[in-house]
C-alpha cells in the first residue's frame, strides 16, 4: 500500500521546526528517523514557531499562524514575518526541561548545578575497605548520585534529568545500563563480607519487607458507598497516601486493564482521574475519594468491587494553606462541598473561625451532613430549587438560590443577625464548578463589595483538565493567569502543582473553554457505556 500518497490525499502531515533540520536533536542523535520520515511522506518545515491557533467556524482548528526566524552572527532571533500554515490537527513536542520540583518545595535537599536546571550530579569515591565519599561529578564522569546523602541513604537520578543523558529517548534508556553498576557498588563491600549461614535471616527479612511494602503501598477497594443518586465514595485501602494526606490534596483514581469487567469486546477499564481526599483514616490506613458521575470513567467508579486492586497516585498537589486565628470563609458548590471537608476541619482544628455556604442543585444532594457541620462554626445551606435544606443546629441557615445570592442575603441580615459578620473575613476560599466560582469572583467586586473587607485572600480550586498529574510534567492542567487591573495574559501555571490559586488572576473564559475541549468525545463514550451496560448489567452500588 502506497500510505505516503495516501497521507497526502488526506492534507499530509509536516514537521516544523524552529531552526534547521541538522540543528534537530533527530538529526544529530538518531539520523535514521529523519529518513524513515521522509520515506513517510512526512515533510520538514524549517525555522517557524507557532504563535496562534486559527479558529474554524465550529471551533475547531483551521490553521496556523507562525513566526518566522532568522539565524544572525549564528544565533536564532524571532524576524518581523509570520506565515500562515492550514490544519485540521495540532500535536505540540514541548520539548522537556529537568523536573527539580522538589527542590522548590523542599528547599535545601539537593543541590542544584550551577544554571539552577539540572540536580548536581555527584560520583561515589571508595577507599576499598567499605567507606564511601561523594563529590561533585566531572564532564567526563558526572555520577548518577544527587547531594542527599543522609544516614547511610542516597539518591540516585536518571534520565532526561540527568544532564548528561536529557533530550533524548535512546539517552534516557542508557542512563540506567550505565548507572545500575555504580548503585551496585555501594554494595560491594557488605556483599562480599556476608555469611552464607546466615542467609535465611536474611531471607526472612526480605519477606517481610515486601509483604510490608505491599500493604503499604498496593490500594485496594475497600468498599463503594452511594452518597446521593449521582455521587458514590469510593474508599480505598492505601496506608502509606493516607498518613501522607494533607487537606488540599488530590489523588489519581484508576482501575487495571487486565482486572476490568468486558462487555461485548470492550473492556470498561477507566482513565486516570482526578479526587481529592475528602477524608482519610490515618490509623487504619482508608482514605475516601468522592465521585460525581459525569463521564465514562466516574461513572465505572460504582462498579468497582472490595478487595479489588486499583491505582490510587498521590497524594499530589500543594495542601491548602491552613492559617491560625483568621475567620475564614469557606464557598462549595456540589462536589466541591467533599474537598472542603477535610479544609474546614483543619481550618477550625487550627484556631479558625469558618463560616460555611454550601451550594446545591436541590435537597437531594446533600452528602455528609454531619462532617460539613463538624468543620464549621457556620453553615448557611443553598439549593437552587425548592425545597431547601433544613438547618439541624441554631446558627445555621437555609436558602433557596444560588450561592452568590445566599451570601448576599446573609450578609445583609436577610437570613437574620449573622453570627458571623463578612466584615471579620480575611479570607475566602471558593471550591465548585468554573462558573460558580468566577461568580464568586465577580462578587466580590460587586455585589458584595461593600460587605467584605477589600484586604482579604481570595482562593479558588482550579479543576483544569488533567492527564498526568504527576506536577509540571505533560502540561495538560495548564492554566493561564491574567493581570487583574489590565485583564492581560500573565502566562500559565500548572494547576496539577498548586491547585489553589487566587481568584482574581484566573482566566476564567480560558478555563471553561479548556473544560469543554473533550466534550463531544465524553458524550460519544458515555452513550457506548449505556448501551453496553443496557445489554449486560454489571453488579455496583
Amino acid at each position: 500500500p502506497d500510505f505516503a500518497r495516501l497521507v497526502q490525499q488526506w492534507g499530509g502531515v509536516r514537521i516544523v521546526y524552529r531552526k534547521d533540520l541538522t540543528d534537530s536533536p533527530a538529526y544529530r542523535l538518531n539520523h535514521e528517523e529523519v529518513i524513515k520520515a521522509f520515506e513517510e511522506g512526512i515533510s520538514f518545515i524549517e525555522r517557524l514557531s507557532p504563535i496562534e491557533a486559527i479558529r474554524g467556524q465550529f471551533g475547531g482548528l483551521d490553521g496556523v499562524i507562525f513566526e518566522q526566524y532568522a539565524k544572525e552572527n549564528g544565533r536564532w532571533k524571532v524576524s518581523d514575518k509570520t506565515e500562515s500554515l492550514p490544519a485540521r490537527s495540532l500535536l505540540v513536542a514541548a520539548g522537556t526541561s529537568p523536573n527539580v520540583i522538589y527542590e522548590r518545595e523542599y528547599p535545601g535537599t539537593f543541590e542544584l548545578d550551577e544554571r539552577g536546571q539540572f540536580f548536581q550530579p555527584h560520583r561515589e569515591i571508595s577507599n576499598g575497605g567499605g567507606e564511601l565519599r561523594f563529590e561533585k561529578g566531572t564532564t567526563k564522569e558526572p555520577g548518577f548520585f544527587t547531594s542527599y546523602h543522609r544516614n547511610g541513604r542516597h539518591i540516585t537520578f536518571y534520565g532526561d534529568n540527568h544532564p548528561k543523558y536529557a533530550g533524548n529517548v535512546v539517552k534516557a534508556m542508557a542512563s540506567a545500563k550505565d548507572g545500575f553498576p555504580h548503585v551496585v557498588s555501594l554494595f560491594a563491600h557488605d556483599l562480599a563480607n556476608l555469611d552464607p549461614a546466615q542467609q535465611p535471616q536474611r531471607d526472612h527479612r526480605w519477606r517481610s519487607l515486601v509483604e510490608e511494602l505491599d500493604d503499604s503501598l498496593l490500594p485496594r477497594v475497600e468498599r463503594v458507598e452511594r452518597l446521593t443518586p449521582t455521587i458514590v465514595d469510593v474508599i480505598v485501602r492505601a496506608p502509606k497516601a493516607a498518613r501522607q494526606f494533607r487537606p488540599g490534596q488530590f489523588f489519581r483514581l484508576q482501575n487495571f486493564e487486565t482486572l476490568a469487567p468486558v462487555v461485548d469486546g470492550t473492556r470498561l477499564n477507566m482513565e486516570g482521574i482526578a479526587l481529592t481526599g475528602a477524608w482519610v483514616d490515618q490509623e487504619k490506613g482508608v482514605l475516601s475519594l468522592i465521585v460525581l458521575e459525569m463521564g465514562v470513567s466516574s461513572r465505572l467508579c460504582a462498579y468497582l468491587q472490595p478487595g479489588e486492586p486499583v491505582v490510587v497516585m498521590g497524594p499530589t498537589g500543594t495542601p491548602t494553606t491552613i492559617p491560625t486565628g483568621e475567620t475564614v470563609l469557606l464557598a462549595g458548590g456540589g462536589l466541591g462541598n467533599a474537598v472542603l471537608f477535610s479544609i474546614a476541619q483543619a481550618m477550625k482544628s487550627n484556631g479558625n473561625r469558618v463560616i460555611y455556604f454550601a451550594g446545591y442543585r436541590k435537597g437531594l444532594d446533600l452528602f455528609k451532613q454531619d462532617d460539613v457541620e463538624r468543620g464549621t462554626d457556620v453553615v448557611v445551606w443553598a439549593t437552587d430549587i425548592e425545597p431547601g435544606i433544613a438547618p439541624r443546629r441554631t446558627q445555621d441557615r437555609s436558602f433557596v438560590g444560588n450561592i452568590v445570592e445566599a451570601m448576599n442575603a446573609y450578609g445583609r441580615g436577610r437570613l437574620g443577625i449573622p453570627a458571623i459578620k463578612f466584615a471579620e473575613v480575611g479570607r475566602i476560599v471558593a471550591i465548585g464548578s468554573d462558573r460558580m466560582m468566577n461568580a464568586v469572583r465577580e462578587a466580590r467586586h460587586g455585589v458584595l463589595a461593600d460587605l467584605i473587607p477589600q484586604a482579604h485572600v481570595a482562593i479558588g480550586s482550579i479543576n483544569s483538565t488533567m492527564q498526568c498529574m504527576l506536577k509540571e510534567i505533560c502540561a495538560q492542567c495548564l492554566q493561564m493567569h491574567v493581570d487583574p487591573l489590565t485583564g492581560e495574559p500573565t502566562g500559565p501555571v500548572f494547576s496539577c502543582f498548586n491547585q489553589d490559586q487566587p481568584l482574581d488572576q484566573v482566566d476564567f473564559m480560558n478555563l471553561n473553554e479548556r473544560l469543554k475541549t473533550n466534550s463531544a468525545l465524553e458524550h460519544v463514550a458515555n452513550r457506548w457505556l449505556t448501551h453496553l451496560l443496557a445489554k449486560q448489567p454489571l453488579p455496583h452500588v
